[in-house]
């Protein structure tokens, strides 16, 4: 099967892309391309890095031309030697070997789950953001990284695993706050899509307990919080596959979230829900807590409610003493680590 987003481009593009494949995955130091405009090269070669994870070991490139010529001269930044290079591609190719042998016999449904669970529970934000932690290198075999190894690492796996998964790529917005562009993946599960955005559940796990909030999300949901995409992605449009929703631990009436509520206290646990009984405006959302609270209190117990207003998702802990209370808006983003 092409890889995604060469098949979007047009056949003369699509001869630009597979001659800068062919030179970097031979590691050549430079090599010879069709002439094409700086922007489409750039756009080019971020396609062909969003396609092909497995190729980590590149940081940029630069090119020279000459006016009457029909090729320029291609020359790739590679992050290590060849010698590393090599290394580096053997070690990684027996470690995912390694971390797919658990989920051979899985289906794809589990076996999504396994790789993002891998992924919450293994590997940390590099806050420094090394130029590893952008590819496969720092996830898999560092375990750090950002958005980008991490999207790219979760694909590898998938790839490895032989489930339909591509990279989506969103815009900054500094206006919004958001200073970088933001990586995640869109999977195909069955006959339909869904969004899957392992950098932002792994920035809300908390005591080991992992999250959801950015599991099998269509499109509605995904773009609560996440900006305009960079490259068109197929439509994603069954809400049906949310995690939480698939796990009956998505709710409609407060009464069955006191229910839980109470049976969390019973089992001495935590309680994890999605809400989907109508918009979470501010009323609406101080009579859920209100509602939260007054089941605790049946049991004699405090509530501390943490919740994701974008995905209208509540992380609740619950305490025999009052000084424990508390209620905190969580922001899902890169840089906030779990604890």
């Amino acid at each position: 099967m092409q890889p995604y987003y060469y098949s979007q481009l047009p056949k003369p593009l699509q001869t630009v892309y597979h001659a800068i494949y062919t030179g970097v995955s031979a590691l050549k130091p430079s090599f010879a391309v069709p002439k094409v405009e700086r922007h489409t090269l750039s756009e080019i070669f971020l396609m062909l890095r969003l396609d092909h994870p497995e190729i980590f070991y590149l940081t940029g490139f630069s090119y020279r031309f000459y006016p009457q010529a029909s090729n320029v001269e291609f020359i790739p930044e590679y992050l290590f030697d060849k010698n590393k290079i090599l290394e580096h591609q053997k070690a990684l190719s027996a470690r995912v070997e390694k971390l797919c042998r658990p989920a051979r016999d899985m289906d794809e449904w589990q076996a999504e789950q396994y790789i993002h669970d891998f992924i919450c529970q293994n590997v940390r934000y590099d806050k420094l953001k090394k130029p590893y932690s952008h590819e496969i290198i720092g996830p898999l075999a560092q375990g750090v990284g950002v958005c980008e190894g991490i999207a790219k690492s979760v694909k590898m796996l998938c790839d490895a695993l032989g489930i339909w998964c591509i990279i989506a790529l969103s815009e900054a917005n500094p206006e919004n706050g958001v200073k970088y562009r933001h990586a995640w993946n869109v999977l195909r599960l069955g006959n339909a899509y869904y969004h899957l955005d392992a950098t932002f559940d792994n920035s809300l796990g908390k005591d080991s307990i992992l999250r959801y909030d950015y599991f099998n999300l269509s499109d509605e949901l995904i773009f609560r919080d996440h900006e305009t995409l960079v490259f068109p992605v197929p439509t994603c449009n069954d809400s049906t596959q949310l995690y939480y929703r698939a796990h009956k631990l998505s709710f409609t009436k407060q009464e069955d979230v006191e229910k839980r509520v109470i049976q969390a206290i019973r089992k001495n646990k935590p309680l994890v829900f999605h809400w989907r009984g109508g918009p979470l405006t501010r009323s609406s959302l101080q009579m859920l807590i209100e509602s939260i609270e007054k089941a605790a209190q049946q049991k004699e117990h405090f509530v501390q409610i943490r919740f994701n207003l974008s995905q209208a998702v509540f992380y609740i802990t619950f305490s025999k003493t009052s000084s424990n209370r508390e209620l905190i808006e969580q922001q899902a983003n890169e840089g906030e680590e779990h604890s």
